[in-house]
């Protein structure tokens, strides 16, 4: 099993924005020491809760600090931006870091004001078309726009061969189709729809075709909620922080972008009795928001989700405030899954 890490730059209680990026750059070096496969940088604005606004300057300069791991947006929110600035700056990370970037492309909403605070246009909100982004900055990656197309024999940059890996990263069904039929890679956020992950990782297997994009067969992530501990008292203890994240999303409407992930000890005197013994593994056949436990009911857990889900790779999002716990947690799933380091 391939463990990787999607990174939101959180802000630990008491500290700066700029600390949360000198913590995101330390822990790409670390998890490249541990042995994960890829880390992944999102994408959120005015977010205070997290310091990782554009994930290209984290790759950029995560790809000075390490030299085997891949690098990669988890996502680009498409519905902001130009196909042709996506695919040339990432065709450009890819000549800085060879082998070794990845592009995920979402969207997101943050509401009316922050979306036209995005688009150029300011008086015509533009209401992108997800698949046709999409589909276009494929074609520039590939050059591979019909020949009378406009953008026709255009190489974005003729001299580097390599392309980046390319994702589709959603929550919903609608996301599993398009990569099936775009034939690309696809990462299904379990942590935001846990109940649809399986489903629609499955359908995605099941319907994926090649269309000359990289992939001959489906590549398939799912990202999970993670807090792993040396023993599960600890893990559960832990795990209050991102549960009290949540607690505190759903209760803060227009003003979430000002919600910070609290200390568990916090998150233990906000939270209410059932927001606080929300499960944390399979019950019932239901899918937990948070996975959490020591190393053996993690792994466990993880591998049942894995094998439901046909998962190739489990992405780890923790939301763990505490630095430090954050990175024993990383430690913890490295051990109990017995990823091995590069030599």
């Amino acid at each position: 099993m391939k463990l990787s890490i999607v990174d939101l730059g959180t802000v630990a209680p008491g500290t700066t924005e700029k600390d949360a990026l000198a913590d995101s750059l330390e822990t790409a070096h670390r998890a490249e020491k541990l042995g994960y496969h890829r880390i992944w940088f999102a994408e959120h604005h005015l977010s205070r809760s997290g310091a990782s606004h554009h994930p290209e300057l984290l790759i950029a300069a995560a790809a000075m600090r390490t030299s085997r791991i891949r690098l990669g947006s988890g996502a680009v929110l498409m519905n902001h931006y130009s196909p042709f600035k996506v695919a040339e700056m990432f065709k450009q990370l890819e000549a800085m870091a060879p082998g070794r970037i990845d592009l995920g492309m979402g969207r997101a909403t943050s509401g009316p004001v922050l979306d036209q605070a995005l688009q150029q246009n300011r008086q015509h909100l533009f209401r992108a078309d997800h698949r046709q982004q999409v589909a276009e900055t494929m074609a520039w990656l590939y050059e591979a726009f019909p020949p009378e197309h406009p953008f026709a024999n255009k190489p974005l940059m003729p001299t580097v061969p390599e392309v980046p890996h390319t994702w589709l990263l959603g929550s919903s069904p609608n996301g599993s189709n398009l990569a099936a039929g775009l034939g690309i890679g696809y990462c299904f956020a379990g942590f935001i729809n846990p109940a649809g992950a399986a489903p629609a990782l499955r359908h995605y297997r099941d319907t994926f075709e090649p269309a000359g994009f990289g992939l001959d067969s489906p590549r398939a992530i799912l990202a999970v909620n993670v807090t792993a501990a040396d023993t599960q008292a600890e893990a559960l203890h832990v795990a209050n922080s991102p549960k009290g994240f949540y607690a505190r999303l759903a209760r803060a409407g227009r003003e979430a972008g000002a919600v910070m992930v609290p200390s568990p000890e916090e998150a233990a005197t906000e939270m209410s009795p059932a927001e606080m013994d929300e499960p944390t593994t399979v019950v019932n056949g239901r899918w937990p928001r948070f996975v959490a436990g020591g190393p053996t009911q993690v792994r466990a857990t993880l591998e049942q989700m894995a094998a439901e889900s046909g998962a190739d790779e489990i992405m780890v999002q923790d939301l763990i405030a505490d630095p430090l716990a954050r990175r024993r947690s990383h430690e913890v799933l490295a051990e109990a899954f017995g990823i091995n380091p590069p030599g």
